[in-house]
């Protein structure tokens, strides 16, 4: 673990947010993973590049199996870089993008939306974020 002013590696939890087809949004579906984020809850890359080994994500989906992968960051997107959760190393065809993650911060009860493997968009809700 490293020192706040520097990323320190917390576990953050993501729920799926109310949607056409979970009026109530779902906690059986979402995302768990681990990044370095700074003091006001980003994501801090300079960190994330020591620690990238670190960085993993796990998928959950109803009653789909699990699915492991690790926090990669990618050159393009808005920001120049995108956050990507990927779940095979030299696929890309299974590869999920954050939308805007370098911009968000991770505090419990802000939404960030995913663009899943197949292209569509789902908007989640910070369930929880703690120690790694």
């Amino acid at each position: 673990m490293t020192d706040a002013a520097t990323g320190t590696l917390q576990r953050i939890r993501l729920h799926l947010a109310r949607s056409k087809d979970f009026p109530d949004g779902s906690a059986r579906h979402g995302y768990e993973f681990v990044a370095p984020l700074d003091a006001s809850g980003h994501i801090d890359a300079e960190a994330w590049k020591s620690q990238r080994e670190a960085c993993t994500v796990t998928r959950f989906w109803g009653h789909d199996a699990p699915e492991s992968g690790v926090l990669v960051r990618r050159a393009g997107g808005i920001s120049g870089a995108s956050w990507v959760f990927d779940y095979e190393a030299g696929a890309s065809d299974d590869d999920e993008t954050g939308y805007r993650f370098g911009d968000h911060a991770f505090l419990p009860g802000e939404y960030v939306s995913l663009k899943d493997e197949d292209g569509e968009m789902h908007t989640f809700v910070v369930f929880s974020v703690g120690p790694a």
